[in-house]
């Protein structure tokens, strides 16, 4: 693989993210993606539904450009509540090892007061980087 985590020599390793990562390749950015079908219906009204659908959602995207999950380098997930995010761990990391698996790039989670689709909870962009052929 083309990518390298970035682990700054006597940091802790961290847990469930990167600190950096190093990637060549073409790339890949997905808007802000929420937890809705192709319906414009949500998932659920809980933040782990709206997450399960959103990553569906992201590896979708992500295939239509030829990438795969293990490509993504960035997330920044964005939540109204840190409380409901917290509450949710478990699920959360259940479901994104089911779709993503046990990459994990580099990742910002950030409390919003609210989100352009007022029954979204969470909202996630994601930047993927292909390897270039050969690599």
């Amino acid at each position: 693989m083309t990518h390298q985590i970035l682990l700054p020599e006597g940091w802790p390793r961290p847990s469930g993210y990167a600190h950096g990562v190093l990637a060549r390749g073409a790339m890949l950015f997905t808007g802000g993606i929420i937890g809705w079908d192709e319906a414009g219906r949500f998932a659920g009204a809980d933040i782990a539904s709206q997450f399960e659908r959103i990553l569906v959602n992201t590896v979708a995207t992500l295939a239509a450009g030829g990438a795969r999950p293990e490509h993504i380098v960035r997330m920044t997930w964005y939540v109204t509540s840190r409380d409901a995010y917290s509450a949710a761990l478990r699920e959360i990391g259940a479901s994104y090892r089911r779709h993503i698996g046990r990459h994990y790039p580099a990742m910002a989670v950030v409390e919003v007061a609210n989100l352009v689709e007022p029954d979204a909870l969470i909202e996630i962009e994601t930047t993927a980087v292909i390897p270039d052929e050969g690599h």
